[in-house]
């Protein structure tokens, strides 16, 4: 076949290119017709990938050659310890060659070479370049313990490698029937206030939750954020996903303020009580004021430490090194960023590609210091929970900053010419660019996962319950190249049965629950493989109400976290006068008339819904329009289920119409948004107080 440039690849070469790349150039639109992405996204995601998509032909033959001549996968499941069906492909004349193996366990001796309890005969044949090859499969005859192991495989000459992830087959599941409360950390109001809350404050939060039955305090992603130059202060775009954001460290608990005079003096001076207090008022959080204030004191803090250590605080400080060793080189980037004042990929080469010229070492060793402060204070956190019965629930994001320390490091383990993103939906009619750079499949195989584990870790080390944002992806991303709109993407294939058992081992480790974000258009597969796996289901009532007289608020799943709405969502007063409507309306998303059958839905569901609360008992009649009181009851409904888990968030309690994101807009309030309600009051507020004692007598009524 004559070669062809990407212009005019032939079309059933690029198919099988796409279908050897696991790239699904279709995706179902709102009227659930398929949709095919353009010529040039899938020539533009085949190149992401490594394609030379110029030489289509050579391409597909060098793809079955690559998979061929591979004589392992880099990557082989156990699932409860057992590895089994384990391909072998070898040349013809050495597929009748004895096989043999051996284990490396994770900290532990090498199992001595044997003979596989199976090898079965040839399952599939190849002939590439006048070769032919063989595929056979075998099992280990052996239990192995979890953890991260390697396998080393014998036939002949010939040898080969692979990463065993030897996993449980599902998660660690909760105990009992739990519920708890929900407020973003930067929202949380508090007189000792900085300009946003810090980790005491989530301490006294957990303490005053745990006090009123509950057993989770949920809160948005806590990681690294840019506050300065650039500027990203969304949780869902951190700056790494290894690291804290020291924004929430408590300045005034840190040791080092009894030895640092500087700092004393600074943090008592009438000028700063004057900015910490301004710092406090206003409806939105002025984030570089508040990390500036913080700052302020944090630095002549490290400066006390690394001039005259005392004895056990460098040997805390060394253990921490020990425990996270990228943490040196996460500080000297950071001081980077701060002395170019600009993306990683517009400085020169050599530090695009990982080597740090010599700097101010006193700016590193501030971010060495905050990010041991804030592993310790986080730690103490989660430890003050767990003697209450309590815990954090955390959120990892989906992705990271491309302009962030993880896509610098990492660079191979990220497609960086393509952005993470969503199809058109009912909701949002035009799609999603969420502007992050998605994981290369293939990449991050080949390095055993590296980058993804430690994620995972990270997170986990101080989280009860952790919720994977868009949990679709541990199966599929949606890519969209650069300079195109979001309905021009494609999905990229990732090995889901491996990245399953990664969370499943990294979450039996931590002895945490692990809920996945499944909400909006999911595959059938993806919902079984969570079941499977032992991962809770997203169950938002405002997705799953409707004017169903019989049954308008439908039943949650028992395996599953249910809540009224989501930070993405408008919040439940919102939701009920229908101000969603008349927002997406006004932003285009919607036109009039479907505006009107929306408004009409609405006014149909609100009335099932009075109805079904009021046959419960739930609502008396004078209660019908009180959306407090509304609020209560269908949260009460909600608990009173078999589901596992119930959180309530708090600003619903006081009917706040304001949403803390609306996705698809910038509007400079994303993500910024006080609760108009101050934790001093709200804590002996009736209407919270009512709210939580309803949920908590119906998880306790109906075991």
């Amino acid at each position: 076949m004559a070669r062809t440039d990407g212009r005019a690849t032939d079309s059933r070469l690029l198919k099988q290119l796409a279908r050897l790349y696991g790239v699904q150039s279709s995706y179902v639109d709102l009227a659930k017709e398929t949709q095919h992405a353009s010529r040039d996204t899938v020539l533009a995601v085949l190149g992401e990938l490594g394609v030379d998509v110029e030489h289509p032909d050579d391409a597909v033959r060098q793809r079955l050659r690559d998979r061929w001549t591979r004589m392992l996968e880099p990557v082989v499941v156990a699932w409860d310890g057992r590895a089994t069906d384990i391909p072998i492909r070898l040349p013809e004349r050495a597929a009748g060659a004895k096989i043999g193996w051996s284990v490396e366990v994770e900290d532990g001796e090498p199992e001595a070479w044997s003979p596989p309890k199976r090898a079965e005969d040839v399952r599939a044949t190849a002939t590439l370049d006048g070769k032919t090859f063989v595929e056979r499969r075998f099992d280990l005859p052996l239990r192995l313990p979890p953890g991260y192991h390697q396998l080393h495989v014998q036939a002949g000459p010939h040898h080969a490698r692979a990463l065993v992830i030897s996993a449980p087959r599902k998660a660690p599941q909760p105990r009992g029937r739990r519920w708890g409360v929900f407020l973003p950390l930067y929202s949380l109001a508090t007189e000792r206030s900085w300009g946003t809350a810090d980790l005491t404050d989530l301490r006294h939060l957990l303490e005053w939750t745990a006090a009123r039955g509950g057993s989770l305090v949920a809160t948005l992603p806590l990681l690294a954020a840019f506050l300065d130059q650039p500027f990203e202060p969304s949780p869902y775009s951190p700056a790494s996903r290894l690291f804290w954001n020291e924004l929430y460290l408590d300045v005034e608990a840190l040791p080092e303020l009894e030895r640092s005079s500087t700092a004393r003096r600074r943090l008592h001076a009438e000028p700063f009580a004057r900015q910490r207090e301004d710092a406090r008022r206003g409806e939105l959080v002025d984030y570089r004021a508040a990390m500036a204030l913080k700052r302020r004191i944090l630095q002549p803090l490290a400066a006390t430490f690394f001039e005259d250590p005392d004895r056990r605080r460098r040997q805390d400080f060394e253990r921490y090194l020990r425990d996270h060793p990228n943490a040196r080189d996460y500080a000297r980037f950071r001081a980077n960023v701060e002395r170019r004042r600009e993306p990683w990929g517009d400085w020169p080469r050599a530090e695009r590609e990982g080597r740090l010229p010599a700097q101010d070492q006193g700016t590193a060793n501030y971010h060495l210091y905050v990010q041991w402060q804030m592993e310790r204070q986080l730690g103490s956190t989660a430890a003050a929970a767990r003697e209450k019965g309590a815990g954090l629930y955390f959120d990892l994001p989906a992705g990271v900053h491309p302009s962030g320390y993880d896509a610098w490091r990492e660079r191979e383990a990220f497609a960086r010419n393509v952005s993470a993103g969503a199809p058109p939906d009912t909701f949002f009619t035009g799609g999603q660019v969420w502007g992050f750079p998605p994981l290369h499949p293939e990449r991050i195989r080949e390095q055993g996962y590296r980058h993804p584990i430690q994620v995972l870790r990270t997170v986990l080390a101080h989280a009860d319950v952790l919720r994977i944002d868009h949990v679709m992806g541990l199966h599929r991303m949606f890519w969209v190249p650069q300079g195109l709109e979001a309905k021009g993407g494609a999905y990229v294939r990732y090995r889901s049965d491996e990245l399953f058992a990664i969370a499943c081992l990294e979450a039996d480790r931590a002895n945490a629950v692990i809920v996945g974000e499944d909400l909006g258009t999911v595959s059938p597969l993806v919902r079984g493989e969570m079941r499977r796996h032992g991962m809770l289901r997203s169950y938002v009532l405002q997705i799953d109400a409707g004017p169903d007289a019989a049954r308008p608020i439908r039943v949650p799943p028992r395996d599953a976290l249910a809540s009224t709405n989501t930070h993405d969502l408008p919040t439940f007063a919102a939701w009920w006068r229908g101000l969603d409507v008349e927002q997406r309306l006004r932003l285009g998303w919607l036109d009039e008339e479907q505006a009107e059958r929306e408004r009409a839905g609405r006014a149909k569901t609100r009335a099932a819904i009075v109805r079904a609360l009021r046959d419960e008992g739930r609502l008396t009649g004078d209660q019908t329009h009180d959306e407090r009181a509304i609020f209560r009851a269908a949260t009460a409904h909600l608990a009173a289920t078999d589901t596992r888990f119930v959180t309530v968030n708090l600003e619903d309690c006081w009917a706040e119409l304001r949403p803390q994101n609306t996705p698809g807009t910038i509007d400079g309030q994303n993500w910024r948004r006080r609760a108009r309600v101050p934790f001093e009051r709200f804590r002996a507020l009736p209407t919270v107080l009512g709210t939580l004692l309803a949920v908590d007598e119906a998880r306790k009524e109906h075991p």
